[in-house]
């Protein structure tokens, strides 16, 4: 499924991945797949050579994925060590990271696991240690998410609440498109057409968006698209 994912999000790159281990340690492919899922541009050279450039490569990579995901140093599975030894572990943690973040919709099967063994050099020989280790969530936690999810229980449970968030979130939008002379009545059908939509992230993120970019007064489906 992640080397299917992949290859479909590279096409237009030209790259296929054949092996996860083989084909990831080295940052090219994770650098093209950060530019292409997250607009990240990384200060890197496309192609590291050596093993040095490769790690410098890894750590900028890493570095900004953590950001980007807003991990902390010890919610992280995977490390440049991890990658650059074509740790398949980590790299699995690290794709299935990524995949969660930038194409939540992805079919990723639940409860993958492996059986790890750990193995330790002590003064009396060698130790194991076995252990389960998940890939993906459980069932139970997808579900419990799911679950939880506070606009599905509006909708379900509290739809007589429903008018009231609404109220909060016209006046919202209201407060940023009026600046443009627009007024919003009807969340449902004046959101429908995207082009409220692309104002108020314009005016939320402060940038001029180009009207010739799309069309400010759609007249088919295709136009909305």
């Amino acid at each position: 499924l992640l080397i299917d994912w992949i290859n479909a999000t590279l096409k237009e790159e030209h790259i296929v991945v054949k092996s996860l281990e083989e084909d990831l340690y080295d940052g090219l492919v994770l650098h093209h797949l950060l530019e292409k899922l997250g607009s990240l541009k990384l200060d890197v050279d496309k192609i590291a050579l050596t093993e040095k450039k490769q790690r410098q490569k890894l750590s900028v990579i890493l570095e900004a994925l953590a950001k980007c995901l807003q991990l902390e140093e010890s919610q992280l599975r995977w490390s440049v060590e991890s990658i650059l030894t074509k740790d398949l572990l980590s790299t699995l943690h690290l794709l299935v990271a990524i995949a969660k973040h930038f194409t939540p919709n992805l079919a990723m099967p639940p409860n993958v696991q492996v059986e790890t063994i750990t193995i330790q050099h002590t003064s009396r020989g060698l130790k194991t240690a076995n252990a389960v280790e998940y890939i993906t969530e459980s069932k139970e936690n997808l579900e419990a998410q799911s679950k939880d999810d506070a606009f599905d229980e509006l909708f379900s449970h509290a739809s007589d609440k429903l008018d009231a968030v609404k109220k909060v979130f016209l006046q919202f939008v209201n407060e940023h498109i009026g600046k443009l002379g627009l007024n919003v009545q009807d969340i449902e059908s004046q959101f429908a057409d995207g082009v409220i939509l692309l104002l108020l992230i314009g005016q939320l993120e402060g940038y001029f968006l180009n009207l010739r970019n799309f069309f400010l007064t759609p007249a088919s489906t295709t136009e909305m698209v």
